[in-house]
């Protein structure tokens, strides 16, 4: 008996090597650094274009190319594609609105009016500025800043 348990200990040591050396724990949130960026089905410009995004759409890099020059990507919907990794970063942090609209506020709270950038729709995109409780703080591509609550965005 005491054999096996040392098999399965051998198993599970041989496993975890093989997950860090193989990179599978390299998981990451990324964004979108880019006016405009081509979302692949594959790893290479060969590939149909699954979709277009723009600045600081976030994604969560779930895997690398064997050439390691694209990620496979999770996105808000939680589609997995591909993007090119120059179009990418990992200095910052982005967040997308997940529902059909959201106010923008000025302020972290219902209390605040809105901004004049509200609503935000589905599909908008923001770098994240600062978190305030359950309320973020967001910049869009204009440089329009505002609050939104985090029920209605998709952050990584």
């Amino acid at each position: 008996m005491k054999g096996g348990k040392d098999i399965k200990r051998i198993i599970v040591i041989v496993f975890c090597i093989l997950f860090f050396v193989t990179g599978v724990y390299d998981i990451h949130a990324l964004c979108v650094k880019v006016s405009k960026a081509n979302i692949r089905m594959g790893p290479g410009t060969n590939y149909e274009k699954a979709w277009e995004v723009f600045r600081y759409m976030p994604f969560l890099k779930v895997g690398v190319s064997t050439c390691g020059n694209w990620y496979a990507v999770k996105d808000v919907d939680g589609d997995v594609n591909w993007i090119h990794k120059n179009l990418v970063t990992t200095k910052y942090h982005c967040t997308v609105v997940k529902t059909e609209q959201v106010n923008v506020r000025t302020g972290p709270g219902t209390g605040y009016p809105k901004s004049p950038v509200s609503p935000a729709l589905h599909y908008d995109t923001f770098k994240v500025i600062k978190r305030h409780s359950t309320w973020v703080e967001v910049k869009d591509e204009k440089g329009n800043i505002g609050w939104i609550h985090r029920d209605y965005l998709w952050t990584q």
